[in-house]
């Protein structure tokens, strides 16, 4: 049996990197090593492993079938190891206080999003917390966190504040719906004639996100405008207006058959979802371990993913 040492756990996070990034060369930039130390440093592990993880050469980068199987395995031992650490430091600290937290709405049915265990994980914890929990469009979102209501939030911001750091999380699929007595309920066109159908209706767009929508369908003007996903879903229902919808969200209409997901596969929009917290702010320490509980989730859920 293989006895485990820091240095083992050091090559395999090298060996993640690898996979992660494609390639030795690839890796060089997030490792910020020569290739040349990457290459001596998978030799390494290959020796103490006793197995080849990868073939390299002029045909490129590819993982053996035993590469592949250690590569799932230090996946698994790499998250256990994370969640031991982030474990033993929480214990260690005494957290209490009120937490300010926003988002944006309509995340609850999006099993992508890593809030809900990542407050079930951070109550159980025994911390001597009160969460106060915010919703509202990006634009409120930004400016609760930028005057210090808000800790931080979680959402969709295409603008760039200043004074605000932006950190990457999850993405959130989008495609284009309208409700059953709307006229393109049913239509079957090639994408070019269903583009052409749906510039001579009525499309709504949500205000933060207009510019984007419109552009993907060809429409200069939105007929209507919404705030946030629940308006924009009850005017879709109506019949009167056809727009993006969330997935995750539509999905409980289309199950009805209340909804049709127009162009599935080619109207198709990815909203990538990020924290926001003040840059320069000192972080309380409630702030601190919701983060690491957070990104922890975060990627936990990716590799199950």
């Amino acid at each position: 049996m293989i006895q485990l040492h820091d240095v083992d756990l050091k090559l395999l996070r090298v060996f993640n990197t690898i996979v992660k990034c494609g390639g030795f060369s690839a890796a060089q930039a997030t490792l910020n090593v020569a290739q040349s130390t990457i290459s001596e440093q998978m030799t390494h592990l290959e020796t103490r492993l006793g197995v080849k993880l990868c073939e390299r050469g002029r045909s490129g980068f590819r993982l053996t079938e035993q590469g592949q199987a250690i590569h799932q395995a230090a996946q698994r031992l790499l998250g256990a190891v994370e969640e031991f650490c982030v474990d033993a430091d929480v214990l260690k600290r005494q957290i209490s206080g009120t937490l300010n937290l926003g988002m944006i709405d309509t995340t609850i049915t999006d099993p992508a999003c890593p809030l809900r265990q990542t407050t079930q994980r951070f109550v159980q914890r025994g911390h001597q917390v009160h969460l106060h929990v915010y919703i509202g469009t990006p634009a409120e979102l930004e400016e609760r966190v930028l005057d210090g209501r808000l800790h931080l939030a979680v959402g969709h911001f295409p603008l760039r504040v200043p004074g605000l750091s932006y950190s990457p999380l999850y993405q959130e699929s989008h495609g284009f719906y309208c409700g059953r007595n709307h006229p393109l309920f049913g239509a079957s066109e090639p994408k070019v004639d269903l583009l052409e159908r749906i510039a001579a209706n009525r499309v709504v767009a949500r205000g933060y996100l207009q510019q984007r929508d419109l552009q993907a369908l060809g429409v200069e003007v939105a007929a209507a405008t919404v705030d946030n996903v629940e308006a924009q879903a009850m005017l879709i229902l109506s019949g009167a207006y056809a727009g993006f919808l969330p997935d995750h969200y539509a999905r409980q209409w289309v199950d009805s058959g209340e909804l049709e997901h127009l162009g599935a596969g080619r109207l198709q929009l990815l909203s990538a979802f990020e924290t926001i917290t003040r840059r320069g702010a000192a972080s309380p320490l409630i702030l601190r371990a919701f983060l690491d509980e957070l990104m922890h989730c975060s990627r936990a859920m990716a590799v199950q993913n």
